[in-house]
């Protein structure tokens, strides 16, 4: 390998300035502004500074007033399935089933999502900023927040015996009963 030449600093005269450049041609700022050089302890460079500090204090910040519709719980839950939707189609399933697992619910403009532990919350938390946007934007509502809550609690009923899925059954239709006995059913 052969190594790069060290050249000596370049010195260039701007009005009564001196600027020492140890630019090498190969290597060119392409962010630096095209004004002017000068040197870090001229009095110009100092001048320079203050005007620049001046110039960006009078700049304000203008209070943007966001729209803050109002909607319901309805078109929330319908664009929060569109929006999962749209993660499945593109081949985000984990999000996706995060979204669908419960239905969210609504108290003013805060969306409360219940998850069943933290790493499905972590997952979640990672995706919220895409869909908190998606959703401001849809519902022109910028006061949107969405909670994360971790219920463990949550608890699967698994039936695995034909006595377990008729008495889950049974629970869902008391009527299923009625018919069993109706027609002498065995499970």
């Amino acid at each position: 390998m052969q190594k790069a030449e060290a050249e000596e600093p370049k010195v260039e005269s701007n009005n009564s300035d001196v600027v020492v450049s140890t630019e090498t041609p190969k290597a060119t700022a392409t962010n630096l502004p095209e004004g002017p050089k000068f040197s870090a302890l001229s009095l110009s460079s100092i001048r320079a500074k203050r005007e620049l500090l001046e110039s960006t204090r009078g700049i304000v910040k203008e209070d943007v007033q966001l729209p803050t519709e109002a909607f319901n719980e309805t078109d929330m839950l319908l664009l929060w399935s569109k929006y999962a939707q749209r993660l499945g189609d593109r081949g985000h399933k984990i999000m996706e089933s995060l979204l669908l697992i419960g239905d969210p619910k609504l108290e003013g403009t805060t969306i409360t999502h219940e998850l069943p532990n933290d790493s499905t919350k972590i997952e979640f938390e990672s995706e919220k900023l895409e869909l908190l946007g998606y959703l401001r934007g849809k519902l022109h509502n910028h006061d949107i927040t969405i909670d994360v809550v971790v219920n463990e609690k949550v608890e699967n009923k698994f039936a695995f015996t034909p006595k377990d899925k008729f008495n889950r059954l049974n629970e869902i239709n008391p009527n299923l009963e009625l018919l069993k006995k109706t027609f002498d059913l065995d499970i």
